[in-house]
């Protein structure tokens, strides 16, 4: 189910944004974090990725302007990933996409008999 739903989720956000899964969680992560940004290894752990593909997301991200590195003021080894003005616009742009699509995946999911149980189960640790 798990594959499915991201499947589906994946192809809306790369068609409407040119953005897939990761980048869109990496984007949530930095939008709900303090001053917008987030250090590399925390961004690491929000995103469930290991630190190169990390690397080569954010770079990926930085090239089309939707975030951008900056150095810690305190730590000169520190580096962090900011979403910018674009990157945030985008991201609340996608965000009732990813709702949309991730409602009907589920409930598309809901409809097969061998899923069925897993949703019901899932809705219920929601509420």
């Amino acid at each position: 189910m798990h594959s499915r739903v991201d499947a589906l989720v994946e192809r809306a956000l790369h068609r409407g944004f040119g953005i897939g899964l990761s980048e869109f969680l990496a984007l949530s992560a930095c939008a709900g974090a303090p001053d917008g940004e987030m250090r590399m290894q925390d961004l690491t752990d929000a995103v469930n990725l290991n630190q190169s593909s990390v690397s080569r997301m954010v770079t990926r991200l930085e090239r089309t302007g939707l975030t951008e590195r900056r150095n810690c003021e305190h730590d000169r080894r520190g580096v962090y990933t900011g979403i910018t003005e674009h990157g945030m616009d985008v991201f609340r742009r996608a965000v009732p996409v990813y709702e949309s699509v991730l409602a009907e995946a589920l409930d598309l999911s809901a409809a097969d008999p061998e899923l069925a149980g897993l949703v019901e189960h899932l809705g219920a640790l929601r509420t």
